[in-house]
């Protein structure tokens, strides 16, 4: 479980590395303006159907079951099945790419009605969303191809397929702003992008899976027998898992009544959250899904609290410095990574305001993600769904209050509030559904963990007066007091952990040593 927690963490690593890259570039050329909102208001909608499906949310629902089927029936009718659910799940797409395309003004008015009032960006928001609509038929094949080869031991090729999205991105703007000075033509560039990541994404997985020895059965039926008990859970497991990105879309739909440029404002601030979350709190949920769910088959219930409490104590170790270190550094992190061209000083204030009130929820974020995959692989689906209404209807509530008097930042911090509303509900619910968890050993672990941080936070409040420039300063002219102050907090935290004799702290030296390349296959 640990070597397959690295080997996603370090492949969503480069992944990371490269969207902010791509995110620096689309700043860069377009700023916190009207093109922007637009872009990223209709890559909201696709984009939250690949957060669905290809972050594991669709193999939490398919793992189990063809992790049941291989362990009860064999390879060949496991293969079978899936064949069947590749074909089905083809045709459900397709025809969800031919609505989008269609009511893609209608979308928009739904998703963010306050562009209604600019006809200009109302236009090039329905549009964009025209041409990145089919996309959703590549990412969610992608998915269930990437729950086979999890079950089958294989996680780096998923885990690298959003590098290629990204590549695909980056060239496309770059190619379209040698085509074009326009911003209506550069975005649409960008938007085909995404459709070639698609086609990429999904062809890295095809060689992979026939060295897998996949078999893909030409006569295989359109239904399985097993697919009614994916179906039952497959409905609350996209509602349960996908509370987050549900949220994100919750908070586009009220930013897009403020001023403009709040949308910008929170994607770019989320962008930077989703850096240690998607690394660490969902590779290692993606990790800990087969392991889990071989546990439930086998019904070894004292196993499945011991994975969850490895998982859940590492997850904390590391999101709760990180935490810490965004909230210290948030200027000059913002100001570093995206303040050049279109993109201001102004707009780097705001974005880093919007950072601090999301940074509160980091530990929550990913912290659900470990605990639904646990009631997933117990194949309950109905428990977190009723959470996960909850959340979003508190998220809904509190952001719709709060956006009066904090604008985009009370959008932010409804939705941290309402994830640590989520988690809670989600840690009571597991206790009674598994017993008791340990949770005096986890939240022994959990305060050290947090004393480490804040000292570390302390530490780098101190020294970043020294490190850093004391006009602000701009772009690249920050990367050595940034780069100086995260590695003088790394070394902080890690000798307090040390000193404090954390477990965690030799568990992730154990996922470096046996994902290093001098290490043995």
């Amino acid at each position: 479980m640990m070597r397959a927690a690295g080997v996603v963490g370090g492949a969503t690593l480069l992944s990371r590395i490269l969207g902010a890259v791509r995110d620096i570039v689309i700043a860069s050329f377009f700023g916190a303006g009207l093109t922007s909102d637009a872009f990223i208001a209709a890559f909201r909608i696709p984009n939250l159907l690949r957060r669905l499906l290809g972050e594991g949310t669709l193999s939490i629902a398919f793992v189990p079951v063809y992790t049941d089927v291989l362990y009860h029936q064999g390879r060949t009718e496991a293969d079978r099945m899936a064949t069947s659910a590749i074909r089905l799940l083809a045709l459900v797409l397709l025809g969800c790419a031919l609505f989008g395309i269609v009511a893609a003004p209608w979308l928009v008015r739904l998703f963010a009605p306050g562009f209604a009032e600019s006809a200009d960006k109302f236009e090039l928001t329905a549009s964009l969303t025209r041409i990145m609509f089919p996309y959703v038929i590549f990412v969610g094949l992608l998915a269930l191809c990437m729950g086979i080869l999890n079950v089958l031991g294989h996680f780096a090729a998923p885990a690298l397929a959003p590098v290629f999205l990204n590549i695909a991105m980056i060239a496309a703007l770059c190619l379209g702003a040698m085509w074009s000075m326009d911003q209506n033509v550069q975005v649409r560039w960008l938007a085909f992008g995404v459709i070639l990541g698609g086609v990429l994404q999904l062809g890295l997985q095809i060689p992979v899976l026939v060295r897998s020895r996949f078999r893909f059965w030409k006569k295989a039926p359109l239904w399985h027998p097993s697919f009614q008990r994916i179906l039952l859970m497959l409905g609350p497991v996209l509602l349960g898992a996908a509370v987050y990105q549900i949220n994100s879309l919750v908070v586009t739909l009220l930013a897009s009544l403020l001023p403009q440029g709040s949308v910008s404002y929170l994607y770019y601030a989320d962008r930077l959250v989703q850096f240690p979350l998607g690394i660490f709190g969902i590779a290692t949920a993606t990790a800990i899904l087969p392991t889990l769910a071989r546990q439930a088959a086998a019904q070894q219930c004292e196993a499945m609290r011991q994975t969850f409490a490895h998982a859940i104590t590492l997850v904390f170790f590391i999101t709760l410095p990180s935490m810490v270190g965004l909230i210290v550094l948030r200027e000059p992190i913002v100001a570093l990574l995206f303040q050049r061209g279109a993109f201001d000083a102004h707009s780097m204030r705001l974005t880093a305001s919007a950072l601090l009130y999301y940074c509160t929820g980091l530990w929550a974020f990913s912290g659900i993600r470990i605990v639904l995959n646990v009631f997933y692989a117990l194949k309950d689906a109905r428990t977190p769904l009723r959470i996960s209404l909850i959340a979003i209807a508190a998220n809904l509530i509190v952001g719709a209050l709060l956006m009066g008097p904090m604008q985009h930042n009370g959008l932010a911090l409804a939705l941290s509030l309402s994830s640590v509303f989520n988690m809670a509900l989600l840690t009571v619910a597991l206790r009674r559904k598994l017993g008791a968890l340990g949770w005096r050993a986890i939240c022994t672990s959990i305060v050290k963990t947090a004393m480490c941080a804040a000292l570390m936070g302390v530490c780098v409040e101190a020294v970043s007066g020294w490190l850093l420039p004391s006009d602000g300063g701009t772009g690249l002219q920050l990367l050595p007091g940034v780069a100086g102050c995260a590695f003088i907090g790394t070394l902080v935290f890690a000798g307090l952990a040390h000193a404090l004799k954390l477990p965690e702290m030799r568990k992730l030296l154990d996922i470096v040593r046996k994902n290093s390349p001098a290490t043995p296959a």
